[in-house]
């Protein structure tokens, strides 16, 4: 069984491990050497023509109707073949009935994944040519927005402020400070029992199958690792390792844009965000800007624009999100470790079993990060709706601007849709051709 005393020491042993990266990178590692060691694994063999009902029993009474077939002995192979009849009959019975509870369960995922087995649906993959110089450059495009000029620019409702720095002793804080965001052993296990077990690990190696099966000897030691890592305010290394992973976004490739980068981060870490996420949640819900009105007047109409900004989490600049969660109240310490979290992260690419150079990051998110949908949304909390009859919907990088219309003015809301426009274009670096198609984009909205 593993024990998180045999990588942390005794804590009053001057050889236990002070550093957080040292610590964290021997946990990791002795986690990952155990589970290539104890924990047993076992292959299957599938084929593409077998059913999902066809068992092992099934396999073996099918190969007795071929034997007895060879034989020539006709009686044994009329038995062979009516007994595999009935078999096969009983597995059908026995895999609607686990369909059935499937559907009774809630269980979405388990009931599409066995309609795309029953009825053979595969995604045809874009056709592409893969290689080691495809994964440097789709690395090289999405760290594009490191450079100097694609700053945000000036706007009279932003004040940018001084980055803020860790603390000189961060081990020596206040004790309001020390116990901003509060958690226990407890909380660290239910995150973990949670897990996703299908899902696959980080860099680090670490598997969620063995983090929610060891979660009991687990919790101790990454309960003191999360501990240490808010009260220094930084996050250690190997979470911020990511290796991303290109995912099509249409049929046919005609440029690198047409690759959504998903990050793939360690489990660990995304374990860790979930407890920061529900304690910013608690903070920041008073101030998101959640409105939702219906009209249903006689004589009036609504016009709807949908805005949906291209690479949004990769121009996040992680001073001005530590900006706006410290006007919000958000405790300085978890401000600047989720600004040590954007900074100085190391990205790589994977193109199936090519895997590009390491390139240090510190602008944008992770798109496969817990907080990322979170602190896009106040990133751009500023861009809010002056006139009343204007409503904006915002999620994210999904931001939907609704004009409630009456006696057919709709100065208010082109005037908001050109305030959001010149918001965005400040605050997320847009371009000016996407400027103008969204400009364009009010104009042409039919109404409703």
């Amino acid at each position: 069984m593993m024990s998180s005393s045999a990588v942390l020491g005794n804590p009053g042993d001057d050889r236990s491990a002070t550093d957080l990266d040292e610590l964290t990178d021997t946990v990791t590692s002795y986690i990952s050497f155990y589970e290539d060691m104890c924990i047993p694994t076992r292959t299957f063999l599938s084929f593409s023509n077998n059913k999902l009902w066809f068992s092992g029993k099934l396999k073996q009474l099918c190969c007795a109707k071929q034997d007895a077939f060879r034989s020539g002995d006709k009686i044994l192979y009329n038995q062979a073949r009516n007994t595999l009849n009935k078999e096969i009959r009983v597995a059908k019975i026995k895999y609607s009935e686990k369909l059935k509870k499937q559907f009774s369960a809630n269980d979405p995922a388990a009931v599409w994944s066995d309609l795309k087995n029953i009825t053979n649906y595969k995604t045809s993959a874009p056709c592409s040519v893969v290689n080691q110089q495809l994964a440097d450059d789709l690395n090289v495009f999405y760290c594009r927005f490191e450079k100097p000029s694609l700053t945000p620019l000036t706007h009279p409702d932003l004040h940018p402020s001084q980055p803020l720095t860790p603390p000189a002793n961060p081990l020596c804080l206040p004790p309001a400070t020390q116990n901003i965001l509060k958690f226990c052993e407890e909380d660290v296990f239910r995150v973990f029992k949670k897990q996703k077990t299908r899902k696959a690990p980080g860099l680090d190696g670490v598997s969620p199958a063995c983090l929610k099966v060891c979660a009991d000897q687990l919790a101790p030691i990454f309960t003191q690792i999360f501990k240490r890592s808010l009260v220094q305010c930084e996050v250690p290394c190997c979470f911020k390792h990511s290796i991303i992973i290109p995912v099509p976004k249409k049929p046919k490739i005609s440029g690198l844009n047409d690759y959504r980068p998903v990050a793939l981060m360690s489990v660990v870490m995304k374990s860790f965000e979930r407890l920061v996420l529900a304690y910013l949640k608690d903070i920041t819900g008073l101030h998101m800007h959640y409105i939702l009105q219906h009209l249903d007047r006689p004589g009036n109409y609504a016009r709807i624009l949908f805005v949906d900004l291209s690479s949004a989490f990769n121009t996040i600049i992680p001073d001005l999100p530590q900006t706006k969660l410290m006007e919000i109240s958000v405790p300085t310490p978890i401000c600047q470790w989720i600004t040590n979290f954007l900074t100085a992260r190391q990205q790589q690419v994977r193109l199936g079993k090519l895997t590009s150079g390491s390139l240090t990051i510190s602008t944008g998110a992770p798109q496969g990060c817990v907080l990322s949908p979170l602190l896009f949304s106040l990133y751009t909390n500023d861009c809010t709706a002056t006139d009343p009859s204007v409503k904006l919907l915002k999620f994210a990088d999904d931001t939907t601007v609704i004009g409630l219309i009456s006696n057919g003015d709709e100065s208010a809301y082109r005037q908001e849709v050109e305030l959001l426009s010149i918001c965005l274009l400040s605050i997320c670096c847009l371009p000016v051709y996407m400027l103008l198609r969204l400009l364009s984009g009010a104009v042409s909205t039919t109404s409703s």
